[in-house]
């Protein structure tokens, strides 16, 4: 009985420690582990930064095609009616500007003429060369010729001289125009040579007339009055 008991307690499984006091850490290192998992406790989680994204433009809303082409073709429209209208002030303005320096200049020959007419005649064409200028004057002039048979005696003093008279205008410049009364002031600068029945040309004599040329509503242009610059007529 007893060397059964033994038995069973030599079959017993024994303790896996080894003989001998257990092991002990040391208090130090106890101390360290714990300070250095305070530490790893403490410390902030970093967080892994994550990439930079390129920032992109929001996506562009799709034009309205017709309504850009619409406007694309007014906008051509109305450049181009603004150049046919610069182009169109241009050629009126033009035209304007021909039609007043065409407008001088045939007041400055009416008033050249007047005065060629009235100093030039020879013995066979008395006639025709004194009703050409009287015909070519109007207002104060023409009246001063129709007054008392003044035509005829100036033919009659012509014919008397049997004389040749020639006028060479030496230059005309225009004074100025009346918008008003359509009267245009010019001055004329003429030499006339007188030539007896002989042919032999006395000496040439200056003139300085200021000659007043109107335009009627028709657009005729006539002497209307004669004057020298200093005075007198």
């Amino acid at each position: 009985m007893a060397e059964q008991q033994s038995t069973t307690q030599r079959a017993r499984r024994r303790a896996s420690r080894a003989a001998g006091p257990a092991k002990t850490e040391p208090s130090g290192a106890a101390v360290a582990r714990v300070a250095v998992r305070a530490a790893d406790e403490a410390k902030p989680k970093v967080k892994s930064a994550k990439p930079l994204t390129t920032l992109r433009p929001p996506p562009r809303r799709p034009a309205h095609r017709l309504l850009v082409g619409w406007i694309s073709v007014a906008a051509g429209l109305l450049t181009i009616a603004a150049l046919a209208g610069g182009v169109t002030f241009l050629v009126f303005q033009h035209r304007d500007a021909e039609a007043r320096l065409a407008r001088e200049q045939r007041f400055v020959d009416t008033a050249t003429q007047t005065v060629v007419n009235m100093f030039s005649y020879t013995p066979d064409t008395i006639d025709e060369s004194v009703n050409r200028f009287v015909n070519g004057t109007s207002g104060p002039l023409r009246g001063m010729l129709s007054a008392n048979n003044n035509v005829d005696n100036l033919k009659g003093l012509f014919r008397a001289t049997n004389a040749t008279s020639e006028a060479v205008v030496n230059g005309a410049a225009l004074e100025g125009i009346d918008a008003v009364s359509d009267n245009a002031s010019v001055l004329v600068s003429v030499r006339v040579t007188v030539a007896d029945i002989d042919g032999v040309n006395k000496p040439s004599m200056p003139y300085r007339l200021r000659v007043i040329v109107h335009e009627d509503e028709n657009g005729r242009m006539t002497g209307y009055d004669l004057k020298y610059p200093d005075g007198g007529n």
